[in-house]
């Protein structure tokens, strides 16, 4: 027999999902992330090379652990400058997947920036990205969710093309940043659906803007405190405004605190494992009704960089950004 916490779960599922790719959705956001301060190349293009070398960072996010089939998101990201020039380059690749499977999107994206000196110690980057996304939708693993979902055919890795942009401001304790990651409003909608009065549309692209900015202080020798906000806004849905407060010691662990305006608090911690490798962990607590459900245990992410040190010139600005 099938408990009314099960049938809770399922039913939340469905609804989940309805609300993120079925019919009538006015506004889709890009994915969320705690540790956007070590994930900047998501955001803004114009990020690609800032730190003097080749960096890769892969990221991995659990939302609402402990609610079957929450969202899942999986970062990759690889930028480098060229040697002895402004211009710096990178791919980016994101997957998210809701519902075990059920509704996945893909973005792959190239980027390439430009960077020219303002002052002795700061710069302005200039980023375009260009790439896509796959989309897929099994309605028939909704359907196991809910038999009252309408019937519609599977969407297979449609792919809609993307463009980005952003500038990026930087000094040796200091960031600032403006980007629209995807620029190109693109409507899924039911392509066999012949009566155009009734066209179902599926999800809509929608641009997000993103404003990114910090500031390092050093405390002492050993100690640095960097508070950090990033605010994105997108059309048909909240503003969301995330606001952290960080430390690191030795240049070695940083931990520190953030909150997402009506939505969650946060704590995190990372680890300089050596000169190339840093290790990163974050978790979440919802703050709105979400939290409080038994089956919601929060939100948690994993984060790794590498860094090709000594091949082009140590990073100018400190490991913290």
């Amino acid at each position: 027999m099938i408990s009314s916490k099960m049938i809770n779960k399922k039913n939340f599922l469905a609804t989940l999902a309805l609300i993120m790719t079925v019919v009538a959705v006015k506004a889709q956001q890009d994915a969320q992330y705690t540790q956007y301060m070590f994930n900047t190349l998501s955001v803004n293009p114009a990020y690609a090379g800032s730190r003097g070398q080749l960096t890769a960072a892969a990221l991995y996010r659990s939302q609402w652990v402990g609610l079957e089939g929450a969202p899942e998101t999986f970062t990759l990201n690889l930028h480098s400058p060229i040697r002895n020039s402004r211009v710096g380059y990178g791919i980016s690749l994101v997957n998210d997947n809701i519902g075990d499977g059920t509704v996945q999107e893909t973005y792959l994206d190239a980027t390439v920036s430009y960077t020219i000196d303002v002052s002795r110690d700061a710069k302005l980057s200039f980023g375009l990205k260009g790439g896509g996304n796959f989309l897929s939708l099994d309605f028939q693993k909704l359907r196991n969710f809910d038999a009252e979902v309408v019937e519609q055919d599977n969407i297979d890795s449609q792919f809609s093309p993307n463009f980005g942009l952003g500038v990026y401001y930087h000094s040796d304790n200091f960031y600032a940043g403006l980007s629209a990651p995807n620029i190109i409003e693109t409507e899924f909608f039911d392509n066999d659906n012949t009566d155009a009065n009734n066209v179902q549309f599926l999800a809509t692209e929608r641009i997000n803007f993103y404003f990114i900015t910090g500031y390092v202080f050093d405390i002492n020798g050993d100690l640095k405190f960097k508070p950090a906000l990033l605010t994105k806004a997108v059309g048909g849905a909240p503003l969301q405004v995330d606001v952290s407060a960080n430390f690191l010691f030795a240049e070695k662990f940083s931990f520190g605190a953030a909150y997402r305006w009506d939505a969650a608090l946060s704590a995190m911690a990372g680890f300089q494992i050596t000169d190339q490798f840093m290790l990163g962990l974050a978790y979440d607590k919802e703050t709105t009704d979400l939290g409080t459900r038994r089956f919601n245990d929060g939100s948690f992410e994993v984060f790794l960089r590498f860094e090709l040190l000594k091949r082009f010139q140590r990073t100018i600005s400190p490991r913290f950004f």
